[in-house]
């Protein structure tokens, strides 16, 4: 059975063509696979192996970044990624437009309060994923932006969203990191309550018993699995992404 580590902070990062080279490094050596993303704002980075190799990684990783690593874990029964891909871009997640983080402390809902939070008819409950996302699955009373891109999100907002009717907003990703700019960003632009989803969508399946869930359908995941389900287990729906579309992996 091999894991699945996704991790990822914004904090800030220098000498980014030493870290992006001792990464490479460390993963050759331990067999770890997958792909990490560098940026000056913090690394986001998704890998697998088997348990042992992710730890030894995960402890030079650290090392390197000089950075606490606390990876959210998954299994399948066989590698979903074949490939060490460690990049330096100018954002970890792209949102073309600069987000103080720091105002999203004090925004996140843990898993087991968000039933609550989003069952409330006075809460606006936002996906801020992609359009083919949201089809292979999402929560309750969630809309639709119909975004291809992240960084489409701010267009939909200044066409469809209002301060002064949008009194109180919650977002939701797949792991957490586009909330984490998305949540500050919409307080930055007049939002005055607004929540994200503590760990994402991932977090919540791990600790909702699938009774108590609001979840419909599966999880969209960029990775060979493609989907999962409501026990984290390789799930059954199709490709709806853009790189299916242009036939690309």
């Amino acid at each position: 059975m091999i894991e699945i580590n996704s991790f990822y902070e914004f904090c800030p990062l220098a000498g980014l063509v030493e870290v992006r080279e001792s990464l490479r490094e460390a993963m050759r050596e331990t067999g770890v696979r997958g792909t990490i993303i560098l940026a000056e704002e913090g690394y986001n980075g998704m890998i697998c192996g088997d348990s042992e190799p992710l730890r030894k990684f995960l402890v030079i990783a650290e090392s390197v970044i000089k950075s606490r690593i606390t990876p959210k874990s998954s299994f399948h029964h066989s590698a979903p990624f074949r490939k060490i891909d460690v990049k330096i871009k100018p954002e970890i997640v792209t949102l073309k437009r600069r987000v103080d983080i720091n105002l999203g402390v004090g925004t996140h809902v843990s898993a087991d309060q968000w039933n609550e939070l989003i069952s409330d008819p006075q809460v606006f409950v936002l996906d801020t994923r992609n359009a083919y996302e949201y089809q292979t699955g999402t929560f309750a009373r969630a809309v639709n932006p119909g975004t291809t891109k992240f960084s489409e999100l701010p267009t939909y907002v200044a066409d469809n969203m209002d301060p002064n009717k949008h009194k109180r907003v919650a977002v939701f990703c797949t792991g957490g990191i586009r909330c984490e700019k998305f949540a500050p960003y919409l307080l930055e632009k007049g939002f005055s309550e607004v929540y994200q989803l503590e760990g994402g969508i991932l977090k919540y399946l791990e600790q909702v018993p699938k009774e108590e869930s609001l979840w419909k359908g599966e999880c969209f995941v960029f990775d060979e699995r493609i989907t999962v389900d409501h026990d984290l287990k390789k799930g059954s729906g199709r490709d709806l992404s853009q790189r299916h579309a242009k036939g690309t992996e």
